[in-house]
């Protein structure tokens, strides 16, 4: 697949790179192109250009951007560009104040998320959550005791798009569960909030979640 990556952060390198890891053609979108000059020699065969240049190259895209800058993004990508295409939208909506007792601050209450915001202002576009519950360094094969596959969490309103991520996820080594449609995102961006506490209070920053089944 062809994978535009908007955002030029620590997670936005990780997955192009594990994009590209596993065969598929990258691009990164960034104002900045310069500050990837070194990430670009080791993976020289991603492309770089601007946010609309990276949406209208894509064939699915990622978000990997700050929550607050999640919407100003998706704009300068432009509509044309990202209508119906599927979005993994990685990004949490963390306030901008320090953790209370290792506990993030997020900018929405607890009956909206950051996801449904985005999805009312794009409808035209496929959002799945993703990728938001662990950090950038995990992302991509992460590897623990016994072979077991963590789980990421995800939700969206188009079952086609969430098949293309879950199919991802298998790739990238992980276990998906789908919690349903774009409301579910009330629950899975908190889940950010949970994942930061051990490094936060404990500096534990390896670990992910696993949902057993009985």
């Amino acid at each position: 697949m062809k994978v535009g990556v908007l955002g030029s952060g620590a997670v936005g390198q990780t997955l192009a790179a594990g994009f590209l890891k596993h065969g598929h053609e990258a691009m990164i979108g960034t104002r900045e192109p310069a500050k990837l000059a070194d990430w670009n020699k080791a993976n020289p065969k991603a492309r770089l250009g601007s946010s609309s240049e990276t949406a209208a190259f894509a064939e699915i895209i990622i978000l990997a951007v700050k929550g607050d800058a999640a919407a100003a993004v998706l704009r300068s990508a432009g509509n044309d560009n990202i209508k119906g295409k599927t979005v993994i939208d990685t990004c949490n909506p963390i306030a901008e104040a320090p953790p209370d007792h290792g506990v993030l601050r997020f900018s929405t209450g607890p009956n909206e998320s950051l996801m449904e915001n985005l999805q009312k202002e794009f409808p035209d576009a496929h959002l799945v959550k993703a990728f938001n519950s662990v950090g950038a360094p995990q992302m991509v094969n992460p590897q623990y005791g016994g072979g077991v596959r963590p789980t990421m969490f995800i939700c969206g309103n188009n079952d086609a798009a969430k098949k293309t991520v879950t199919g991802i996820l298998d790739q990238f080594g992980w276990e998906t569960a789908d919690m349903g449609t774009v409301e579910a995102a009330r629950a899975i961006e908190p889940l950010c909030m949970l994942w930061c506490i051990l490094g936060f209070t404990k500096n534990e920053w390896t670990h992910a979640f696993k949902l057993l089944h009985k």
